[in-house]
């Protein structure tokens, strides 16, 4: 395994205890979700590996548990023992009540930005393209917070719809536009687990979403989506052509822990993404590591 002499800026870190939060998703999940995932499992899954801070991300929990999220997460980043540093947190900016919640917290210079998970079976697509969601997403510009975008790779062209109608908010395409990765796969791969997705249609999409400034692509996700076996190769497509698309400079690195785990560890990810970029230049993987997140989301 080619080592990363860089420390790492973990921007996609999920953390929750089913006792102190209620996610009703993680009734349907999976046995490596459906349990305890907090900062003791996370750190016990890092160790060895050189990650230097995390952001936490929003776990979809229940509409009236918002806040309890924000405060647990508060909690843990105020405790400074941990290297969880600053949170993505939970809000719709389809909905009435999206001011009243993103306003408190301002000025809480811990909170970097705002999701919606977009992909879920009661969103339609285009639901992000709605007045009051892109009315939102300039407030959220204005205040200086991001948007994590997390959508169907179909509904791509909403996302640069939307970025395009708010020039002056950051967004954050996660999971590399939540491709899979089995779509370039060869046809005549034994492996299971065809993929539905048009690669070439993602591969467009994700050049029109780059052309715009204000978005950034997370590297992220796509190793919840392979077979059983796998090599990093097989990711190796999609990281190259979120790189020929939005370049170096505007590429971020994300574990997705736990939500990795139906794929890889995060060590196996991490290892994977270390023997793609082995061959770019040094300051090239420096950015991908850590000094990009710092950028996008305004990291001290």
């Amino acid at each position: 395994m080619p080592e990363t002499p860089y420390p790492i800026i973990d921007t996609h870190q999920h953390l929750w205890d089913p006792k102190r939060l209620n996610l009703p998703w993680l009734a349907g999940a999976g046995p490596h979700l459906n349990r305890k995932n907090t900062i003791e499992e996370y750190n016990a899954a890092v160790e060895g590996l050189p990650i230097a801070a995390a952001i936490y991300m929003e776990v979809n929990a229940a509409p009236d548990q918002k806040l309890q999220e924000a405060e647990l997460v508060r909690q843990l980043i105020d405790s400074g023992t941990y290297v969880t540093s600053a949170a993505i947190l939970s809000v719709d900016p389809g909905k009435d009540n999206f001011r009243e919640f993103a306003d408190r917290f301002e000025s809480q210079t811990w909170v970097k930005g705002y999701r919606q998970v977009l992909h879920g079976g009661d969103t339609p697509p285009g639901y992000c393209l709605k007045a009051r969601f892109i009315n939102n997403c300039r407030h959220l510009g204005a205040t200086g917070k991001t948007f994590d975008l997390c959508m169907r790779p179909a509904e791509l062209k909403d996302a640069a719809r939307l970025a395009d109608a708010c020039p002056d908010t950051r967004f954050v395409l996660d999971h590399c536009g939540n491709v899979d990765p089995k779509a370039f796969f060869a046809k005549d791969d034994p492996r299971e687990g065809s993929a539905p997705e048009n690669a070439a249609r993602w591969q467009e999409d994700m050049y029109q979403l780059a052309k715009l400034p204000n978005v950034f692509c997370k590297v992220s996700g796509i190793i919840a989506r392979v077979p059983k076996e796998w090599t990093p190769d097989d990711l190796r497509p999609v990281v190259e052509h979120c790189r020929e698309a939005f370049g170096e400079k505007r590429l971020v690195f994300g574990t997705d822990w736990p939500v990795c785990n139906a794929g890889g560890t995060a060590r196996q990810w991490i290892e994977a993404m270390q023997q793609i970029t082995s061959d770019w230049s040094p300051d090239k993987q420096q950015s991908l590591w850590s000094e990009n997140a710092k950028t996008v989301y305004q990291l001290t």
